[in-house]
């Protein structure tokens, strides 16, 4: 029987399987998720309400959103024991099983090793290397050591085996060899398809305030290290998700799928599908859309933030937010947001403005008699105006009472998870362009 070793990451835990309708190859991969909050989660806490559950994920967001303006360590800004689903994979020959939080705004995959130098507690065993037949150490000149940061890449000179290293926002890190080695993604049949000489980083120094359920990392990003860029070809270099407003309450699945099938072979703006560019910047592991404007009821407003850099420093409008699904909440430019929050003010119906108890969200409406009427949001991607229902940009925290999922930023944008529920989200990386198309993510299996 195959170990089963827990991996913990910052966002998207994801359980691989093929559909049962699908014929067992490499391009057409369906992959179901399991939110954090779900019951089927092993981080699921029944004594937890809906507004505490809320808040925490508000939180993660706060937390996530600080990474995305780090100038040293792409992974400085990340809280280790974030991340909205889970995923399950295999690592090695014979396959240890690993289920993992996975991470689009992260590259290199890792997981904690053994024999460990220092290693915190996990409840499964760690991988061990020795046992497997295809671990493979990457050399230091190496294109894959090369393709490291400066600041996450070392050396050992005496063994020539290239190392990472990572620290993150909350004081935790992790240290280790960079190797290759078998990934496996289990079909619903009972098979798996194995992806040979896959990169990933093999932890023997790791510390800070991971949980003991979680071992490491897998990334999803858009840099030549995560797990996406190297199944390149054999996906078609495409992917999509789909994730349902009702996953963490529910039996609601979302799921990501993998292969040329994955988004419409022919989306046109004239169509139900909405393409908008895919914007190359540094660093590449992030997903860059350029947001032209916002309308709001019957009020258009121009997009007035610029694309921040990992600097701070705001340069072209071009690639001005960062498409997350590991992040809940939307985070709109400061700058843009107090008008933008004044037309959501006064499109709202039915209701009067209250403070979020917690503090967390800025514009609150309490409803009086009538039913809230909430405005229709638009956001005008370049040659994509996606119309938002009030799921989207709205959230309930009680019976009589919603709030503004969105929240102003001085730093980079973020276009959240909360925003993509219920919309097949398309990544062609081939033509370089992001699609959405909207439909019932719930019943997608």
């Amino acid at each position: 029987m195959a170990t089963k070793t827990f991996l913990y990451c910052s966002l998207l835990a994801i359980s691989f399987f093929f559909a049962s309708n699908s014929s067992a190859n490499r391009e057409n991969l369906t992959v179901e998720l399991i939110h954090r909050d779900s019951p089927h989660s092993p981080l699921y806490n029944p004594h937890h309400t809906v507004s505490d559950r809320l808040n925490a994920a508000f939180l993660r967001s706060i937390s996530r959103s600080r990474r995305f303006t780090t100038k040293t360590d792409l992974q400085s800004g990340l809280i280790s024991n974030g991340g909205e689903y889970f995923m399950s994979i295999s690592i090695g020959t014979p396959p240890s099983k690993v289920f993992a939080i996975a991470d689009t705004g992260s590259d290199l995959t890792w997981v904690q090793c053994k024999p460990c130098q220092q290693c915190y507690k996990q409840n499964s065993p760690l991988f061990d290397k020795k046992k497997s037949s295809t671990y493979k150490t990457e050399s230091c000149d190496s294109k894959t050591c090369q393709a490291l940061s400066e600041h996450e890449e070392g050396c050992d000179e005496s063994k020539d085996i290239c190392k990472y290293r990572y620290s993150y926002g909350d004081n935790s890190f992790t240290k280790g060899d960079v190797a290759t080695e078998t990934i496996s993604i289990d079909s619903s049949s009972g098979s798996s398809v194995s992806f040979p000489g896959t990169v990933f980083g093999c932890g023997y120094n790791n510390g800070g305030t991971f949980e003991e359920t979680g071992s490491g990392i897998i990334g999803l990003g858009g840099g030549p290290l995560s797990l996406v860029s190297q199944l390149g070809s054999s996906i078609g270099k495409k992917f999509s998700y789909c994730l349902s407003h009702t996953a963490a309450t529910t039996n609601g699945t979302s799921v990501i799928n993998l292969g040329t099938n994955s988004i419409p072979s022919n989306p046109s703006k004239d169509s139900a599908t909405l393409t908008t560019p895919l914007i190359q910047k540094d660093p590449e592991t992030y997903y860059f859309l350029t947001l032209e404007a916002v309308t709001v009821g019957k009020t258009k407003l121009p997009y007035t933030g610029g694309g921040y850099g990992l600097n701070g420093k705001s340069s072209k409008r071009t690639g001005n937010i960062i498409i997350d699904s590991g992040t809940t909440l939307t985070l709109l430019d400061s700058g843009f947001y107090d008008d933008f929050g004044t037309a959501v003010e006064e499109s709202v119906t039915g209701a009067k403005r209250v403070s979020d108890p917690q503090g967390l969200l800025t514009h609150c409406f309490k409803s009086g008699d009538k039913e809230i009427g909430l405005p229709a949001i638009t956001m005008h991607f370049t040659n994509a105006d996606v119309k938002l229902s009030p799921i989207n940009a709205f959230v309930k925290l009680n019976e009589d009472t919603v709030c503004l999922s969105m929240i102003p930023t001085t730093e980079v944008a973020i276009y959240g998870n909360m925003v993509q529920m219920d919309f097949l989200v398309g990544y062609d990386l081939e033509t370089k362009t992001v699609s959405f198309q909207r439909m019932d993510c719930s019943g997608n299996l």
